[in-house]
Protein backbone atom coordinates (compact mmCIF):
# COMPACT_ATOMS: atom_id res chain seq x y z
CA UNK A 1 0.00 0.00 0.00
CA UNK A 2 1.73 3.46 -0.68
CA UNK A 3 2.49 6.02 2.23
CA UNK A 4 -1.24 7.95 3.21
CA UNK A 5 0.40 10.00 6.02
CA UNK A 6 3.89 11.31 7.16
CA UNK A 7 6.07 8.97 5.75
CA UNK A 8 9.04 7.49 7.67
CA UNK A 9 12.20 9.47 7.63
CA UNK A 10 14.24 5.76 7.45
CA UNK A 11 14.54 4.60 3.88
CA UNK A 12 15.17 1.16 3.63
CA UNK A 13 18.01 1.75 0.94
CA UNK A 14 19.84 4.33 3.21
CA UNK A 15 21.85 4.17 6.45
CA UNK A 16 19.44 3.51 9.04
CA UNK A 17 20.98 5.90 11.68
CA UNK A 18 24.26 8.38 11.41
CA UNK A 19 26.38 5.36 13.34
CA UNK A 20 25.74 2.88 10.08
CA UNK A 21 28.29 3.94 7.85
CA UNK A 22 27.29 4.70 4.16
CA UNK A 23 30.25 3.00 2.51
CA UNK A 24 30.04 -0.64 1.44
CA UNK A 25 32.73 -1.47 3.77
CA UNK A 26 31.14 -0.99 6.88
CA UNK A 27 31.07 -4.35 9.74
CA UNK A 28 28.36 -6.11 10.78
CA UNK A 29 27.45 -6.01 14.42
CA UNK A 30 25.41 -8.29 16.67
CA UNK A 31 25.74 -11.96 17.36
CA UNK A 32 25.91 -14.51 15.26
CA UNK A 33 23.11 -15.56 12.36
CA UNK A 34 23.77 -19.34 12.67
CA UNK A 35 22.58 -19.79 15.90
CA UNK A 36 19.36 -18.84 18.33
CA UNK A 37 19.42 -17.57 21.76
CA UNK A 38 18.05 -20.40 24.27
CA UNK A 39 16.94 -17.80 26.80
CA UNK A 40 17.90 -13.94 28.24
CA UNK A 41 17.10 -10.76 26.64
CA UNK A 42 19.66 -8.21 24.42
CA UNK A 43 19.98 -5.08 23.54
CA UNK A 44 17.56 -3.86 20.35
CA UNK A 45 20.15 -1.87 18.97
CA UNK A 46 21.09 -3.96 15.72
CA UNK A 47 23.36 -2.16 13.32
CA UNK A 48 23.14 -2.81 9.77
CA UNK A 49 20.27 -5.26 10.29
CA UNK A 50 18.27 -3.74 7.45
CA UNK A 51 21.16 -4.92 5.55
CA UNK A 52 21.33 -8.42 6.08
CA UNK A 53 19.39 -11.26 4.14
CA UNK A 54 15.27 -11.92 5.63
CA UNK A 55 17.20 -15.11 6.77
CA UNK A 56 19.78 -14.00 8.81
CA UNK A 57 17.52 -11.20 9.91
CA UNK A 58 15.42 -13.36 11.71
CA UNK A 59 17.71 -15.22 13.11
CA UNK A 60 19.79 -12.23 14.67
CA UNK A 61 15.97 -10.98 15.51
CA UNK A 62 15.35 -14.44 17.48
CA UNK A 63 18.36 -14.76 19.06
CA UNK A 64 18.46 -11.19 20.25
CA UNK A 65 14.88 -11.32 21.55
CA UNK A 66 16.10 -14.74 23.22
CA UNK A 67 13.10 -17.06 21.90
CA UNK A 68 12.98 -20.73 20.99
CA UNK A 69 13.28 -22.03 17.74
CA UNK A 70 9.62 -22.63 17.55
CA UNK A 71 8.52 -18.86 18.20
CA UNK A 72 10.78 -18.36 15.41
CA UNK A 73 9.48 -21.11 12.82
CA UNK A 74 6.23 -19.22 13.43
CA UNK A 75 7.75 -15.70 12.54
CA UNK A 76 9.37 -16.58 9.80
CA UNK A 77 6.94 -18.32 7.75
CA UNK A 78 5.94 -16.55 4.16
CA UNK A 79 2.61 -18.29 2.90
CA UNK A 80 1.16 -16.70 -0.06
CA UNK A 81 4.08 -13.71 -0.65
CA UNK A 82 7.39 -14.73 -1.08
CA UNK A 83 10.37 -13.89 0.42
CA UNK A 84 11.47 -11.43 -2.25
CA UNK A 85 8.15 -9.73 -2.28
CA UNK A 86 8.46 -9.49 1.61
CA UNK A 87 11.06 -7.49 1.01
CA UNK A 88 9.76 -5.13 -0.68
CA UNK A 89 6.62 -4.36 0.56
CA UNK A 90 8.44 -3.15 4.01
CA UNK A 91 12.28 -2.30 5.31
CA UNK A 92 13.83 -5.04 7.99
CA UNK A 93 11.48 -8.29 7.10
CA UNK A 94 11.76 -11.55 8.06
CA UNK A 95 8.59 -13.21 7.70
CA UNK A 96 4.53 -12.34 7.55
CA UNK A 97 1.68 -12.55 9.99
CA UNK A 98 -1.02 -14.86 8.52
CA UNK A 99 -4.91 -13.65 9.26
CA UNK A 100 -7.97 -15.62 8.28
CA UNK A 101 -9.70 -15.03 5.41
CA UNK A 102 -12.87 -16.07 4.84
CA UNK A 103 -16.22 -15.12 2.47
CA UNK A 104 -19.03 -13.10 3.70
CA UNK A 105 -22.23 -14.29 1.21
CA UNK A 106 -26.10 -12.56 0.61
CA UNK A 107 -24.88 -9.42 -0.60
CA UNK A 108 -26.47 -7.86 -3.68
CA UNK A 109 -25.12 -4.21 -4.44
CA UNK A 110 -26.73 -1.84 -7.16
CA UNK A 111 -28.68 -5.09 -8.33
CA UNK A 112 -25.58 -7.71 -8.71
CA UNK A 113 -23.95 -10.15 -5.81
CA UNK A 114 -20.64 -10.04 -4.63
CA UNK A 115 -19.04 -12.25 -2.16
CA UNK A 116 -17.15 -10.45 -0.20
CA UNK A 117 -13.36 -11.38 0.76
CA UNK A 118 -12.50 -10.54 4.63
CA UNK A 119 -9.59 -11.25 6.88
CA UNK A 120 -9.90 -11.04 10.02
CA UNK A 121 -9.19 -12.52 13.12
CA UNK A 122 -12.09 -11.67 15.53
CA UNK A 123 -14.91 -14.51 15.58
CA UNK A 124 -18.83 -13.48 14.36
CA UNK A 125 -17.71 -10.90 11.90
CA UNK A 126 -18.04 -12.72 9.02
CA UNK A 127 -21.31 -14.40 10.16
CA UNK A 128 -22.71 -10.69 11.16
CA UNK A 129 -21.62 -9.31 7.96
CA UNK A 130 -23.74 -12.21 5.94
CA UNK A 131 -26.69 -12.14 8.20
CA UNK A 132 -26.81 -8.12 7.79
CA UNK A 133 -26.44 -8.90 4.26
CA UNK A 134 -29.30 -11.05 4.56
CA UNK A 135 -31.61 -8.68 6.33
CA UNK A 136 -30.88 -6.12 3.58
CA UNK A 137 -31.41 -8.44 0.71
CA UNK A 138 -34.84 -9.07 1.73
CA UNK A 139 -35.49 -4.96 0.77
CA UNK A 140 -33.92 -5.51 -2.46
CA UNK A 141 -30.01 -5.20 -0.79
CA UNK A 142 -27.91 -2.26 -0.62
CA UNK A 143 -28.32 0.56 -3.09
CA UNK A 144 -24.85 2.33 -3.51
CA UNK A 145 -23.83 5.75 -4.90
CA UNK A 146 -19.99 7.26 -4.68
CA UNK A 147 -18.71 10.10 -5.93
CA UNK A 148 -15.67 10.55 -8.61
CA UNK A 149 -12.59 9.86 -6.76
CA UNK A 150 -11.29 13.03 -5.67
CA UNK A 151 -8.02 13.20 -3.44
CA UNK A 152 -6.92 16.40 -1.33
CA UNK A 153 -3.72 17.81 -0.63
CA UNK A 154 -2.50 20.32 1.37
CA UNK A 155 0.13 22.62 0.90
CA UNK A 156 1.17 24.77 4.36
CA UNK A 157 2.44 28.53 3.32
CA UNK A 158 3.48 30.72 6.12
CA UNK A 159 2.34 34.13 5.21
CA UNK A 160 2.48 37.29 7.12
CA UNK A 161 -0.89 38.75 7.89
CA UNK A 162 -0.15 42.11 6.28
CA UNK A 163 0.68 39.65 2.94
CA UNK A 164 -2.59 37.60 2.95
CA UNK A 165 -4.65 39.84 0.67
CA UNK A 166 -2.04 40.01 -1.80
CA UNK A 167 -1.14 36.01 -1.35
CA UNK A 168 -4.48 35.01 -2.15
CA UNK A 169 -4.59 37.31 -5.27
CA UNK A 170 -2.01 35.65 -6.62
CA UNK A 171 -3.38 32.17 -6.08
CA UNK A 172 -6.81 33.35 -7.63
CA UNK A 173 -4.58 34.99 -10.67
CA UNK A 174 -2.35 31.63 -11.23
CA UNK A 175 -4.94 29.14 -10.25
CA UNK A 176 -4.85 27.84 -13.94
CA UNK A 177 -1.01 27.76 -14.33
CA UNK A 178 -0.66 25.95 -10.43
CA UNK A 179 -3.54 23.38 -11.88
CA UNK A 180 -1.40 22.21 -14.62
CA UNK A 181 2.12 22.57 -13.29
CA UNK A 182 0.75 19.61 -10.90
CA UNK A 183 -0.02 17.24 -13.94
CA UNK A 184 2.78 17.83 -15.31
CA UNK A 185 4.12 14.30 -16.08
CA UNK A 186 0.94 12.68 -15.05
CA UNK A 187 -0.06 12.68 -18.78
CA UNK A 188 -1.46 8.82 -18.47
CA UNK A 189 -3.40 9.67 -15.59
CA UNK A 190 -4.51 13.06 -17.45
CA UNK A 191 -5.39 11.04 -20.43
CA UNK A 192 -7.93 8.54 -18.43
CA UNK A 193 -9.84 11.57 -17.21
CA UNK A 194 -7.83 11.93 -13.85
CA UNK A 195 -5.62 14.44 -12.53
CA UNK A 196 -5.08 18.27 -10.95
CA UNK A 197 -8.71 19.58 -10.69
CA UNK A 198 -9.06 22.86 -8.71
CA UNK A 199 -7.38 23.79 -6.00
CA UNK A 200 -8.84 26.52 -2.90
CA UNK A 201 -7.45 28.27 0.21
CA UNK A 202 -7.90 29.00 3.66
CA UNK A 203 -6.10 30.78 6.13
CA UNK A 204 -5.70 29.75 9.74
CA UNK A 205 -5.15 32.68 11.58
CA UNK A 206 -3.52 31.21 14.49
CA UNK A 207 -0.26 29.93 13.13
CA UNK A 208 -0.70 32.72 9.90
CA UNK A 209 -0.53 30.16 7.37
CA UNK A 210 -2.81 29.84 3.78
CA UNK A 211 -2.96 26.48 3.66
CA UNK A 212 -4.04 25.46 -0.16
CA UNK A 213 -6.17 22.69 -1.17
CA UNK A 214 -4.97 20.74 -3.64
CA UNK A 215 -8.21 18.60 -5.60
CA UNK A 216 -7.36 15.27 -8.13
CA UNK A 217 -9.04 12.35 -9.44
CA UNK A 218 -6.74 9.15 -9.02
CA UNK A 219 -9.10 7.39 -11.15
CA UNK A 220 -8.29 3.66 -10.00
CA UNK A 221 -5.68 4.24 -7.87
CA UNK A 222 -5.47 4.92 -4.43
CA UNK A 223 -3.80 7.86 -5.53
CA UNK A 224 -1.73 9.11 -1.89
CA UNK A 225 2.09 9.37 -3.57
CA UNK A 226 0.40 11.17 -6.93
CA UNK A 227 -1.11 13.80 -4.59
CA UNK A 228 2.13 13.99 -2.32
CA UNK A 229 4.00 14.20 -5.92
CA UNK A 230 1.87 17.22 -7.02
CA UNK A 231 1.99 19.03 -4.01
CA UNK A 232 5.51 19.04 -3.86
CA UNK A 233 5.62 20.22 -7.09
CA UNK A 234 3.25 22.88 -7.04
CA UNK A 235 4.58 23.89 -3.48
CA UNK A 236 7.74 25.35 -5.52
CA UNK A 237 6.02 27.76 -7.71
CA UNK A 238 4.36 29.26 -4.56
CA UNK A 239 7.61 31.49 -3.36
CA UNK A 240 7.73 32.97 -7.17
CA UNK A 241 3.91 34.36 -6.58
CA UNK A 242 4.09 35.87 -3.43
CA UNK A 243 6.37 36.18 0.09
CA UNK A 244 6.03 32.91 1.88
CA UNK A 245 7.57 29.95 3.66
CA UNK A 246 6.52 26.77 2.68
CA UNK A 247 5.59 24.18 5.60
CA UNK A 248 3.98 20.57 4.90
CA UNK A 249 3.18 19.01 1.39
CA UNK A 250 1.17 16.14 2.00
CA UNK A 251 -2.37 14.74 1.33
CA UNK A 252 -5.50 14.32 4.12
CA UNK A 253 -6.69 11.32 4.84
CA UNK A 254 -10.10 12.93 5.31
CA UNK A 255 -10.69 12.77 1.79
CA UNK A 256 -14.16 14.31 2.29
CA UNK A 257 -14.78 14.67 -1.74
CA UNK A 258 -14.16 11.11 -2.40
CA UNK A 259 -17.04 9.47 -0.42
CA UNK A 260 -19.10 6.20 -0.61
CA UNK A 261 -23.09 6.21 0.45
CA UNK A 262 -25.01 2.72 1.10
CA UNK A 263 -28.71 2.70 1.75
CA UNK A 264 -30.89 -0.47 2.82
CA UNK A 265 -33.91 -0.78 3.77
CA UNK A 266 -35.37 -4.16 5.79
CA UNK A 267 -39.04 -4.84 5.46
CA UNK A 268 -40.36 -5.17 9.01
CA UNK A 269 -41.54 -9.06 8.74
CA UNK A 270 -37.85 -9.81 7.60
CA UNK A 271 -36.58 -8.35 11.03
CA UNK A 272 -39.25 -10.94 12.94
CA UNK A 273 -37.37 -13.83 15.39
CA UNK A 274 -39.51 -16.66 17.33
CA UNK A 275 -38.88 -14.46 20.05
CA UNK A 276 -39.41 -10.96 19.31
CA UNK A 277 -41.87 -9.26 16.33
CA UNK A 278 -40.38 -7.14 13.46
CA UNK A 279 -41.83 -4.14 14.95
CA UNK A 280 -39.98 -4.43 18.12
CA UNK A 281 -36.67 -5.26 16.90
CA UNK A 282 -36.91 -2.23 14.24
CA UNK A 283 -37.90 -0.17 17.48
CA UNK A 284 -35.02 -1.52 19.36
CA UNK A 285 -32.46 -1.19 16.72
CA UNK A 286 -33.80 2.44 16.20
CA UNK A 287 -33.19 3.19 19.56
CA UNK A 288 -29.52 1.94 19.80
CA UNK A 289 -29.01 4.34 16.56
CA UNK A 290 -30.39 7.20 18.96
CA UNK A 291 -28.20 6.14 21.84
CA UNK A 292 -24.97 6.32 20.03
CA UNK A 293 -26.71 9.99 18.76
CA UNK A 294 -26.52 11.32 22.16
CA UNK A 295 -23.65 9.57 24.27
CA UNK A 296 -19.67 9.33 22.90
CA UNK A 297 -18.92 6.44 25.24
CA UNK A 298 -22.01 3.98 22.71
CA UNK A 299 -21.22 6.09 19.38
CA UNK A 300 -17.48 4.68 19.85
CA UNK A 301 -18.40 1.13 20.24
CA UNK A 302 -21.19 1.19 17.53
CA UNK A 303 -18.26 2.81 15.05
CA UNK A 304 -15.97 0.27 15.88
CA UNK A 305 -18.70 -2.18 14.85
CA UNK A 306 -18.69 -0.61 11.15
CA UNK A 307 -15.09 -0.86 11.06
CA UNK A 308 -15.36 -4.70 11.90
CA UNK A 309 -17.13 -4.76 8.57
CA UNK A 310 -14.98 -2.61 6.73
CA UNK A 311 -11.38 -3.46 7.84
CA UNK A 312 -11.02 -6.60 6.98
CA UNK A 313 -12.09 -5.87 3.48
CA UNK A 314 -9.54 -3.66 2.95
CA UNK A 315 -7.24 -5.68 4.31
CA UNK A 316 -8.15 -8.81 2.00
CA UNK A 317 -7.25 -6.40 -0.95
CA UNK A 318 -4.72 -4.54 -0.22
CA UNK A 319 -5.75 -1.16 1.04
CA UNK A 320 -5.01 0.63 3.65
CA UNK A 321 -7.15 0.11 6.50
CA UNK A 322 -5.51 2.75 8.95
CA UNK A 323 -6.29 5.95 6.57
CA UNK A 324 -9.69 4.70 6.08
CA UNK A 325 -10.04 4.39 10.07
CA UNK A 326 -8.36 7.99 10.40
CA UNK A 327 -10.98 9.28 8.12
CA UNK A 328 -13.95 7.32 8.98
CA UNK A 329 -13.65 8.50 12.78
CA UNK A 330 -12.77 12.21 11.58
CA UNK A 331 -15.87 12.67 9.34
CA UNK A 332 -17.59 11.38 12.39
CA UNK A 333 -17.38 14.32 14.27
CA UNK A 334 -17.46 16.83 11.33
CA UNK A 335 -20.45 18.13 13.08
CA UNK A 336 -18.91 19.15 16.20
CA UNK A 337 -19.72 15.97 17.95
CA UNK A 338 -18.78 12.47 17.89
CA UNK A 339 -21.61 10.77 16.12
CA UNK A 340 -22.60 7.14 15.15
CA UNK A 341 -21.43 6.72 11.28
CA UNK A 342 -24.68 4.78 10.31
CA UNK A 343 -27.91 6.26 10.92
CA UNK A 344 -31.17 3.83 11.33
CA UNK A 345 -34.59 5.04 11.22
CA UNK A 346 -38.09 3.41 11.22
CA UNK A 347 -40.18 4.78 7.96
CA UNK A 348 -43.93 5.48 8.55
CA UNK A 349 -44.86 1.79 7.00
CA UNK A 350 -42.65 0.40 9.82
CA UNK A 351 -39.88 -0.61 7.32
CA UNK A 352 -35.95 -0.33 9.09
CA UNK A 353 -33.97 2.03 6.85
CA UNK A 354 -30.22 2.03 6.95
CA UNK A 355 -27.73 4.67 5.46
CA UNK A 356 -23.68 4.92 5.89
CA UNK A 357 -21.77 7.10 4.34
CA UNK A 358 -18.31 7.55 4.88
CA UNK A 359 -15.04 8.60 3.06
CA UNK A 360 -13.76 5.76 1.24
CA UNK A 361 -10.22 6.27 -0.82
CA UNK A 362 -9.59 2.90 -1.86
CA UNK A 363 -7.80 1.86 -5.43
CA UNK A 364 -7.38 -1.64 -7.30
CA UNK A 365 -4.26 -0.93 -8.96
CA UNK A 366 -1.02 0.26 -7.73
CA UNK A 367 1.54 -1.35 -4.65
CA UNK A 368 0.01 -4.19 -2.77
CA UNK A 369 -3.08 -4.04 -4.27
CA UNK A 370 -1.24 -5.37 -7.78
CA UNK A 371 1.67 -7.37 -6.06
CA UNK A 372 0.23 -8.90 -3.50
CA UNK A 373 -1.22 -12.36 -4.69
CA UNK A 374 -4.25 -12.62 -2.23
CA UNK A 375 -5.00 -9.34 -2.71
CA UNK A 376 -5.16 -9.64 -6.32
CA UNK A 377 -7.11 -12.69 -6.19
CA UNK A 378 -9.63 -11.28 -3.26
CA UNK A 379 -10.50 -8.41 -6.09
CA UNK A 380 -11.10 -11.16 -8.72
CA UNK A 381 -13.03 -13.09 -6.37
CA UNK A 382 -15.50 -9.93 -6.10
CA UNK A 383 -15.70 -9.47 -9.91
CA UNK A 384 -12.64 -7.63 -10.40
CA UNK A 385 -14.77 -3.88 -9.21
CA UNK A 386 -13.59 -0.75 -10.31
CA UNK A 387 -12.28 1.75 -7.53
CA UNK A 388 -15.50 3.42 -6.99
CA UNK A 389 -17.26 -0.01 -6.73
CA UNK A 390 -15.25 -1.12 -4.51
CA UNK A 391 -15.80 1.39 -2.10
CA UNK A 392 -19.29 1.18 -2.30
CA UNK A 393 -19.27 -2.91 -1.25
CA UNK A 394 -17.14 -1.61 1.32
CA UNK A 395 -19.71 0.66 3.12
CA UNK A 396 -22.10 -2.11 2.44
CA UNK A 397 -20.50 -4.53 4.22
CA UNK A 398 -19.92 -2.06 7.58
CA UNK A 399 -23.48 -1.35 7.23
CA UNK A 400 -24.23 -4.90 7.08
CA UNK A 401 -21.87 -5.29 10.35
CA UNK A 402 -23.46 -2.58 11.88
CA UNK A 403 -27.36 -3.59 11.38
CA UNK A 404 -26.40 -7.43 12.45
CA UNK A 405 -25.04 -6.05 15.31
CA UNK A 406 -27.61 -3.70 16.47
CA UNK A 407 -30.08 -6.30 15.85
CA UNK A 408 -28.30 -8.97 18.07
CA UNK A 409 -27.98 -5.58 20.95
CA UNK A 410 -32.27 -4.94 20.45
CA UNK A 411 -32.84 -8.78 20.81
CA UNK A 412 -31.02 -11.87 22.47
CA UNK A 413 -27.95 -9.31 23.53
CA UNK A 414 -24.15 -9.80 21.76
CA UNK A 415 -22.98 -12.56 23.18
CA UNK A 416 -25.48 -15.66 22.40
CA UNK A 417 -24.38 -15.72 18.90
CA UNK A 418 -20.95 -13.87 19.16
CA UNK A 419 -19.55 -16.59 22.09
CA UNK A 420 -21.57 -19.36 20.35
CA UNK A 421 -19.28 -18.96 17.57
CA UNK A 422 -16.10 -18.06 19.99
CA UNK A 423 -16.45 -21.43 21.93
CA UNK A 424 -14.87 -22.89 19.32
CA UNK A 425 -11.80 -20.98 20.12
CA UNK A 426 -11.65 -22.07 24.11
CA UNK A 427 -12.63 -25.22 22.93
CA UNK A 428 -9.47 -25.39 21.37
CA UNK A 429 -7.41 -23.47 23.73
CA UNK A 430 -8.09 -26.33 26.31
CA UNK A 431 -7.20 -29.17 24.13
CA UNK A 432 -4.16 -27.52 22.90
CA UNK A 433 -1.20 -27.43 25.45
CA UNK A 434 0.90 -23.99 25.02
CA UNK A 435 3.87 -25.13 23.64
CA UNK A 436 2.23 -26.51 20.65
CA UNK A 437 -0.11 -24.32 19.88
CA UNK A 438 3.19 -22.30 18.82
CA UNK A 439 4.35 -25.43 16.65
CA UNK A 440 3.49 -25.09 12.59
CA UNK A 441 0.18 -26.31 11.60
CA UNK A 442 1.59 -29.38 9.03
CA UNK A 443 -0.24 -26.91 6.45
CA UNK A 444 0.99 -26.97 2.61
CA UNK A 445 3.37 -24.48 3.65
CA UNK A 446 5.13 -25.95 6.46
Amino acid sequence: MPPTSEPSVTQPNKPADPETPASGTATREGPPSDALATGGRNSSRLPNFYELPISERLSVAAQSAGIERRDADALGRFGALTPELTDVFIENAIGTFSLPLGVATNFRVNGRDFLVPMAVEETSVLAAASHGAKLARAGGGFTVTTTEPVMTGQIELGVAAHDRAAAEAALALHKDRLIAWANRGHDSLVARGGGARDLDWRWIEAIESLVVHLYVDTREAMGANIVNTMCERVSGLMPELFPCSIGLRILTNLTDRRLARAVCRIPVTALDTPEFSGARVAQGIERAWLFACHDQHRATTNNKGIMNGIDPVLIATGNDWRAIEAGAHSYAVRSGRYQPMASWQRLPAGDLEGILELPMAVGTVGGVTKLHPTAAAALRLMGSPTARELAGIIVATGLAQNLSALRALATEGIQRGHMGLHRKNLDLLQRTPPAAAARPSGGLDS
